[in-house]
């Protein structure tokens, strides 16, 4: 009996039940609710089904993303910050040096004529900052020594207080690199459980899901609540040389490049990152992040959407494309895609803003 079970007992080896499950296991280490109250391991799914799944990892890793660029933005300014300290802090080591070295001079003088003054004290000293600190001579009148010493005890406050400034940044640095690790973790772990579920499906079902996949080639239902409709196709890019404008034109010459969650152009794009770059090139600033772009500008109503507004989707506002006109936008959708028209009402909407 017991050489029959042995063989059911090894994890994770043989068939395609076995291989998906702990593949979608992996994904939800990440956030135990993925996948919940569906049936990701049974080889059963119907195409409907898989696509709900991949859905559902496609949205959660882009709300990962979103924080794992609000986290890298975060970072690099700490980075900035730490080599400013570290270069302000060598400037202010060497004009330290520079005063210890023009008091020692002073004292050295001192010494050879037999006077034993404060400067030759505190050039002796094991350690110049508890002297100066216990010293009361700066205040003895008539002292010659007392700028010399005054320099130097001002470039050493400025060098400690620089030092310790540095060690917080530091500590803010690490602290937001480890928050970048996860962020990356929870994006990878989300797209290979996604991309093992697409693998289920044929060819023709994988067509199928790209065109109705959120953002994807499908049209706009027809009635949708609150929809913007359709006045006759694709507008053409905007030539009235406004800064919408030229956000747009960017836009659309960006059509075809892949979606790369974290990259901000010129090859590639995800979504924020996409709207970001649009708008740099006519030379406005925006924030990196869906939830920080749609506090950018001025929020409109989705009835006054004019070409350039930047539109928002989702709960948790995870997703933003350009707007173009007639109910269209051009967007970077996700992980296998590219950057590509779709019409605003393929995706739930949460809002948008008019950065100019």
């Amino acid at each position: 009996m017991a050489s029959h079970r042995k063989p059911r007992q090894r994890p994770l080896s043989g068939g395609p039940v076995r291989t998906t499950a702990a593949t979608l296991a992996l994904a939800g280490a990440a956030t135990a609710t993925a996948l919940e109250g569906t049936s990701q391991a049974d080889p059963r799914s119907t195409p409907a089904q898989v696509k709900s799944e991949v859905d559902r990892l496609y949205e959660e890793a882009e709300a990962a993303t979103e924080q794992y660029n609000g986290a890298k933005e975060q970072a690099d300014e700490a980075e900035r910050a730490l080599t400013g300290l570290r270069e302000e802090t060598a400037r202010k080591t060497d004009q330290l040096n520079t005063a210890r070295s023009a008091l020692g001079t002073l004292a050295a003088s001192q010494y050879r004529s037999g006077s034993l003054g404060t400067a030759v004290q505190l050039a002796l000293a094991s350690d110049p900052q508890e002297y100066l600190s216990q010293a009361a001579f700066i205040a003895r009148a008539g002292d010659r020594n007392a700028a010399g010493i005054t320099t130097v005890r001002r470039r050493l406050d400025e060098v400690g207080k620089l030092r310790e400034q540095a060690s917080g940044r530091l500590a803010d640095l690490r602290s937001r690199q480890a928050e970048l690790a996860g962020h990356k973790t929870v994006i990878e772990e989300k797209l290979a459980a996604a991309k093992n579920l697409l693998a289920r499906l044929t060819a023709e079902e994988r067509a199928a899901y790209e065109a109705g996949s959120p953002g994807g080639s499908a049209t706009a239902p027809a009635g949708s609540a609150g929809s913007v409709p359709s006045q006759g196709g694709t507008p053409p890019p905007p030539s009235d040389g406004s800064r919408a404008a030229r956000a747009v034109a960017f836009a659309y010459s960006a059509i075809g490049k892949p979606y790369v969650w974290g990259a901000t152009g010129p090859g590639s794009f995800d979504c924020s990152g996409l709207t970001q770059a649009a708008w740099r090139s006519a030379g406005v600033s925006l924030p990196r992040t869906t939830y920080t772009q749609i506090n950018a500008g001025r929020r409109v109503s989705r009835d006054q959407l004019a070409p350039g507004d930047l539109v928002f989707f989702y709960s948790g506002v995870t997703h933003v494309g350009l707007y173009i006109g007639n109910g269209q936008m051009i967007h970077a959708p996700r992980p296998g895609s590219t950057v590509r028209l779709a019409p605003i009402d393929s995706m739930p909407w949460a809002g948008a803003s008019r950065p100019a």
